[in-house]
Order: C-alpha cells, then sequence, then structure tokens
C-alpha cells in the first residue's frame, strides 16, 4: 500500500528536546494523514489523559499525496484530544502548509509536554529551535504571522499559529494556518495553547520520495480540476445554501428553523458579489477558496463559508452579509472554529431574545477570545453552558452542530449520532447522498434512518483513507474506487479496512474515557428507528451493543501496526 515516508519527529516542548522515531509499520498500516495521527495518538496518549495537559499530544501529519502536484492536496492533518469533546479527534486545514511540511522530511511531528514560557517551535530538515516569544502574548494571527516574517523571512505558508483564543483556553480554539485557513473543529488551538506553543513553523528541502505513486492518475486528476464547471468554483460550500434552505435542513433561529427567509441576502449571490478573486490551496487548479471585500468598509476576510453562513447568519437570524464577513474575519485572527462560535453566539442571543443584534454578536466574539465577562462562559461550549442559559444543549458529543440538518436528512442525523469526533458533517457527509448532490443511482431517500448503516460505514471508511490521504473532499467527484485504489496501490476492501481500523481505534480511545451509546450517541431530538439502527450499525461494526469496542480487536489491531 502507498504511504507517506519519514520518520515521526517526536517535539518535547518542557524539556525542549526532539527526538525522532521511525514508524514505518505504522504508516505501511495505515497510509498517513488520519489514519497516522489516531493510530500514534492511540498508541502514546495516556488513557486518562487532560486534553489541556502535557501528557496530550497534537500530531501534525501528512500523506504520500503532498509529495505530488496533484489538485486537492493542499492540506495537512492534526490529531490530538479534544478539550471540547474530551475525546480523540482529527482535523485537517488546507492552504499552503502541506509542502513546507514535507519539506522537513518527516511524515509526523508530535508536539508534548508543557512550555514554561511562551514559545515558538522552528521545524527544519536540520532540526528543531525553540524560540521564546513572550512578546508575541495576545497577539492576534495576523499579528503573529507579520513577526514571524520579519524575524524568519517565512511567509504564512510556513505557519501554524495560535490566536489570543488558543492561549486562553476558549475549547474551540483553532490552529490557523496560511493566515485564514484553520484546523477548526474541535479545539486543538486550545490543547496547543495550553502547551505555551504560540506558533510552529515548517521549513526545508528534504521531501520524501514515495514509491510507486501513478503519475498519470496524478496529472489525470490534476487536469479534471482545472477544466471542472463546479459551482462550487463560483461561491464555494455556499452553493449548496438556497438548496438546503429550499428543503428544509438549514438551521435557522438557534436551531427553532429550518429555513432563512432571507438566505438571498447571505448565500450564493451575496458571495459571487462580494468575491474580489480567485483563491486556492497548495498546488490545486480547482480554485474554490472566496477571497471576499466589502468596498465601502475595505473589509476583507476568505469567505464566509456555508457552515460560517449558517451559524453567524440563519442560526443567529443575520441577514447583513458584510456583518458575517466581520464575524468570519474575528474568528479568523483571534483563532477559533466559525461553527462552534457561532452557534454558541446564537445561544446567547437566544437566551437574551437578541436575535439579529450585530454589534452584540461582534462584542461577544471578542469577549469569548479573551474569556471577559459573559465570555468567560460562552468559551466552554454550548454543552458546559446550556442549563445556565436555559437554553437546549445543541451538541453531540460535546461538540456544536454542523449545518445539513439531520432531522429532515435522517441518514446524516444517524451519521451525526455515530461520528467519532461529534456533531460533525464531513465525518460520513450523508448529507450529500440525501440533498442529493450525486448521481440517481448514489443517491438514498433522506427520510428514515432504517437500513442506513451499511452505507454509513462505507462513507466513513471512505473519509477515514481520504483524509489519511491528505485529500480535500472536494476531490470526491474526481474519485471512484478504482482510482483509490490506484492512488494507494491497493484494492478498495482493503482500504475499506484500513478506514474501519482507523474508525474504530477513535471509538476504541474515546470508550476508555467513558464514552457510550447512552450518553454519546444520543441525538437532541427524535428520529424514528434511530435505536434499531445504532444496534444494526454496532453489530455490523462487531462492536458492543453499547456503542464501546472489544479490546482484544483494536488492541491487537494498533499493536500490528505498532510493532511489525
Amino acid at each position: 500500500m502507498i504511504h507517506a515516508e519519514g520518520p515521526l519527529l517526536s517535539v518535547d516542548v518542557g524539556s525542549r528536546e526532539a527526538t525522532t522515531v521511525e514508524v514505518d509499520a505504522v504508516l505501511e498500516s495505515f497510509i498517513g494523514g488520519r489514519g497516522l495521527g489516531t493510530a500514534l495518538a492511540h498508541d502514546r496518549i495516556p488513557f486518562d489523559a487532560d486534553p489541556f495537559g502535557p501528557e496530550n499530544s497534537l500530531v501534525f501529519a501528512a500523506g504520500p499525496l503532498q509529495t505530488t502536484v496533484m489538485s486537492f492536496t493542499g492540506r495537512l492533518s492534526c490529531t490530538g484530544l479534544s478539550p471540547l469533546t474530551d475525546g480523540l479527534l482529527s482535523s485537517n486545514a488546507g492552504g499552503f502548509m502541506s509542502r513546507p511540511f514535507v519539506d522537513t522530511g518527516y511524515s509526523a511531528v508530535e508536539v508534548t509536554g508543557e512550555a514554561d514560557e511562551l514559545v515558538g517551535v522552528h521545524v527544519t530538515d536540520q532540526g528543531v529551535e525553540f524560540q521564546p516569544v513572550p512578546e508575541l502574548a495576545g497577539a492576534t494571527v495576523g499579528e503573529t504571522v507579520e513577526a514571524i516574517q520579519e524575524d524568519r523571512s517565512l511567509g504564512s505558508e510556513h505557519t501554524a499559529v495560535v490566536g489570543p483564543a488558543g492561549e486562553n483556553g476558549v475549547r474551540f480554539a483553532s490552529i490557523m494556518t496560511s493566515k485564514s485557513r484553520a484546523f477548526g473543529r474541535g479545539g486543538l488551538g486550545a490543547a496547543l495553547g495550553a502547551k505555551d506553543v504560540k506558533f510552529l513553523t515548517f521549513d526545508g528541502d528534504s521531501p520524501p520520495e514515495v514509491e510507486g505513486l501513478d503519475d498519470e492518475l496524478v496529472m489525470e486528476i490534476h487536469q479534471e480540476a482545472s477544466e471542472s464547471g463546479s459551482p462550487m468554483k463560483d461561491a464555494g460550500t455556499v452553493s449548496v445554501s438556497d438548496f438546503a434552505n429550499a428543503v428544509g435542513a438549514l438551521p435557522t433561529r438557534y436551531f427553532q428553523e429550518l429555513q432563512f427567509e432571507h438566505i438571498d441576502d447571505i448565500g450564493s449571490a451575496a458571495v459571487i458579489e462580494h468575491k474580489y478573486k480567485k483563491g486556492t490551496c497548495s498546488a490545486c487548479a480547482f480554485a474554490c477558496k472566496l477571497p471576499t471585500r466589502d468596498e465601502e468598509s475595505g473589509l476583507e476576510t476568505e469567505g464566509p463559508e456555508y457552515e460560517t453562513m449558517m451559524a453567524f447568519g440563519s442560526n443567529a437570524l443575520v441577514d447583513d452579509f458584510v456583518a458575517i464577513m466581520r464575524s468570519n474575519e474575528l474568528c479568523d485572527q483571534l483563532g477559533m472554529d466559525t461553527i462552534s462560535c457561532g452557534d454558541v453566539v446564537s445561544a446567547y442571543l437566544a437566551a437574551e431574545d437578541e436575535f439579529g443584534n450585530v454589534a452584540l454578536i461582534h462584542e461577544l466574539i471578542e469577549k469569548i477570545a479573551h474569556r471577559e465577562g459573559i465570555g468567560d462562559t460562552l468559551a466552554e461550549g454550548i454543552d458546559r453552558f446550556h442549563e445556565e442559559l436555559g437554553v437546549e444543549n445543541w451538541t453531540m458529543k460535546g461538540m456544536e452542530f454542523a449545518a445539513h440538518d439531520g432531522r429532515t436528512l435522517n441518514g446524516q442525523g444517524l451519521s451525526f449520532a455515530t461520528a467519532n469526533r461529534g456533531a460533525d458533517h464531513m465525518y460520513a457527509e450523508m448529507y450529500q447522498l440525501e440533498y442529493p448532490l450525486v448521481a440517481p443511482d448514489r443517491a438514498l431517500d433522506a427520510d428514515g434512518v432504517a437500513g442506513k448503516s451499511e452505507r454509513l460505514i462505507e462513507m466513513e471508511n471512505k473519509n477515514a483513507v481520504h483524509d489519511s490521504g491528505v485529500l480535500c473532499k472536494f476531490a470526491f467527484s474526481n474519485m471512484t474506487e478504482d482510482r483509490y485504489a490506484r492512488l494507494f496501490g491497493t484494492d478498495w476492501e482493503t482500504l475499506q479496512a484500513v478506514g474501519g481500523r482507523i474508525v474504530e481505534l477513535e471509538r476504541h480511545f474515546n470508550g476508555k474515557r467513558g464514552f457510550d451509546r447512552s450518553d454519546d450517541d444520543a441525538l437532541p431530538y427524535e428520529l424514528e428507528g434511530l435505536d434499531a439502527e445504532l444496534s444494526n450499525y454496532y453489530e455490523l461494526r462487531g462492536w458492543n451493543d453499547d456503542g464501546t469496542v472489544p479490546d482484544p480487536n483494536v488492541e491487537g489491531g494498533a499493536a500490528t501496526a505498532a510493532d511489525d
């Protein structure tokens, strides 16, 4: 099986030591990216670790395809123990850092320990340097990137940065790269901030050679990305907004409604009106990103994408597109996940009957990032404050809900229940099948959950492999079972098994931390037949009926991956 190449670099910021560890056997079993990060984290993070403690590790990992010029490969994965969900979680970010990362020659870089002062960590193919940066305490993402550029002549594509939110332990803080791209969901920025790491940089000239890559297929996919007429090139993920609203799958008024009457003011048309140039990720010809500008105020940002439009728009009852742009930019600069932050703000608006109050929204974003006043409470996330505010707990496993509402798209609801990350629309993307956004022969009826587990498992496993690649989700229209097999040098059945092992390792780790069916796979709304279908899902996975994983299956698999 084709996989990433290179050792693991383990960086202990407490002792300020770095060691290399050979991980060839793990790579051969788990490809790279999310798979590599999950296997390493499962083996190296204690099951009882504190997400904010020194024993938590963050594993940045590339896949084999970051060594190519193929479109959709400008991404990197990060895995660690989530301060938001309290479980093992992987997040990946686009932008331009994936190439500088592989140029260091490492397949993965692990950050562990806890520094005794605020530091920056410079990783190169020549080693690691620790730089005290007390002057950057409280600096925004943009200010930090500018300081690195001035001091080291390294552009934003070399950087992974924590904003004030990460320093202050906001449970949904992001790690930002290329200024505006985020390792967003799950609060890994808070985990890095707890280590007193303000930033990492990656640079070098030692990219590994990956044997067996299908260069013809790589160029074929790259050419297709260039020639694609996808509406995503014009409006990004917001291109689905009108359709989602029409079918009643757009969360509105803090999840109390499923359609927004002012969608025309904040949806695709608004994005296209404010987009002023093309944006892309490293080596990608698809160019789906959304650099937007408001001519009147001079505000510039990247986005908002669909989920941000939901969280700070329809869910907050805001019909001012520029106001949503401002919310997006504030989150990027302060370093917060826009989905969780927007939902948190919407929950507060619901509690105070202040829907649509744009000035209050922007004030709250600042207060959350700095944990000032009510922001200190909101920074904990909805799961931890909902009773205090008297609002419904719209989370799964502690993570705030994304859009593509499962009350309309029932298979997506089932996916929210089973996803190890929590209320995450990207874990299986069942919504694609139920709108549908796929060919008729692949589509599913949106009504009901009965009998959907087999398809859900296939999608979860495929996405685990996809994230181990590390591939952009927009590559799905270019991918078939045969192409997956060709890219990774094996057959589809083997890849499904690899994906299944990754999902099991995540579930096993979380089970050791007390996650189970009753508390963590229960939706905040009723879906007819959900209980029976969850049992079917667990049975098909070979898991216990309480949603946990039998120890011998997973621990034996992990040991084999690490010791062969």
